[in-house]
């Protein structure tokens, strides 16, 4: 890191830092980071090269009081402290693709801490891995406690997020009764280095219903989406050409990723290109439009929850608007008025909400 010599003024982070920090701080905070830590390690940065090795270094802090737990039998604490460790460790890639050794790196750390604090969370997690085009997507499935065969939500990543992300996101589902999968599909986590990005989604949700219905402890006749940020697309895409699916919540997702391209962020245009598999901006602009409903959303049957925030600066909430507009279910369209990218600034909006929602269509039960 550039660190300021005693008596001298610290030097100002670059664009992307700002960047990083502008619109993603809610979200830190909303997904399991504590706000000290975000506050100190990215009020220490100057340079976004120094980004990951920084959120690596703090990381590395909540995995050492995991591992000592698990040392000491303590597994709840271990589970704790471990699953903070990959959240951590998964902010520190999310969208460091300008060094793709040292964000690999990060990457199986944030992976490995996850999958390490599984067994001991409440209730416990199983890594799963799903059959996709000769190889797999890897998954991470949790089943409410006391209930057998329970509803599930197929929980859908967006351009940066991974399945070790979703923790809190997780426990409101579980908490109704709702089981979760969350997965890595193509373009994503684990799959990112396999798959690149795919406008027809759709293709990877089959490969999972599929699966789920060889499973004897989840009900297959009732599976909801969830997809947030570009996931947000995904999710009522797959719906769209997925019978199966009964219904379906979408988090300030792009209506047409094209027409959002020029007022993205850098950092999430590059992320793209990278995990598009591509070698240029253009190229990746080019791969933009085939992520559309254009032509689509008037087949969504089932019933769709979308959710927008009005102060949105990466997916403009009119994207949102377009969608509840064209779908032929029934459509509950929140909009929070001072809501940011996925109303992570205001998660008590849209979060209980959205679950009750899931769990009254899905048929949950508590006992």
């Amino acid at each position: 890191m550039n660190e300021a010599k005693p008596g001298e003024p610290k030097p100002a982070p670059d664009t992307r830092v700002r960047a990083a920090v502008s619109h993603w701080a809610p979200r830190f905070a909303s997904n399991g980071v504590a706000l000290a830590d975000f506050e100190e390690v990215t009020g220490g940065l100057a340079r976004w090269e120094d980004w990951c090795s920084a959120w690596c270094a703090r990381a590395a802090v909540h995995e050492a009081l995991g591992r000592e737990a698990l040392a000491k039998g303590q597994g709840l604490s271990a589970g704790e402290h471990l699953t903070r460790a990959g959240v951590y460790y998964h902010f520190a890639k999310f969208v460091f693709v300008n060094d793709l050794d040292q964000m690999r790196a990060a990457h199986e750390k944030a992976v490995a801490c996850r999958r390490l604090a599984l067994p001991y969370l409440r209730p416990p997690g199983e890594r799963v891995a799903i059959p996709y085009m000769g190889k797999h997507l890897a998954g991470i499935l949790r089943k409410p406690e006391g209930i057998a065969r329970p509803p599930i939500v197929v929980m859908i990543m967006g351009l940066d997020s991974a399945k070790e992300e979703m923790e809190t996101n997780e426990e409101v589902f579980l908490a109704r009764g709702l089981a979760t999968l969350a997965f890595d599909g193509p373009g994503q986590g684990e799959a990112e280095y396999d798959f690149p990005i795919r406008g027809d989604y759709e293709v990877a949700v089959t490969a999972v219903v599929n699966w789920l219905e060889t499973r004897g402890d989840i009900d297959a006749g009732h599976i909801g989406l969830w997809g947030v940020s570009l996931g947000g697309y995904y999710a009522p895409r797959a719906a769209a050409f997925e019978p199966r699916i009964k219904a379906c919540i979408a988090l300030s997702g792009p209506y047409d990723w094209a027409e959002a391209w020029d007022g993205l962020p850098g950092l999430t245009r590059e992320a793209f290109r990278a995990r598009s598999h591509l070698r240029t901006a253009e190229e990746a602009k080019r791969h933009a439009a085939t992520l559309s409903l254009k032509g689509v959303a008037w087949r969504i049957a089932c019933p769709l929850f979308i959710v927008a925030g009005k102060l949105d600066r990466i997916v403009p909430w009119e994207h949102a608007q377009r969608l509840a507009k064209e779908a032929a279910g029934p459509v509950e369209f929140l909009l929070v008025e001072d809501g940011n990218h996925v109303v992570n600034n205001r998660i008590y909006r849209y979060r209980p909400q959205s679950a009750d929602w899931m769990a009254e269509k899905l048929g949950a039960r508590l006992t």
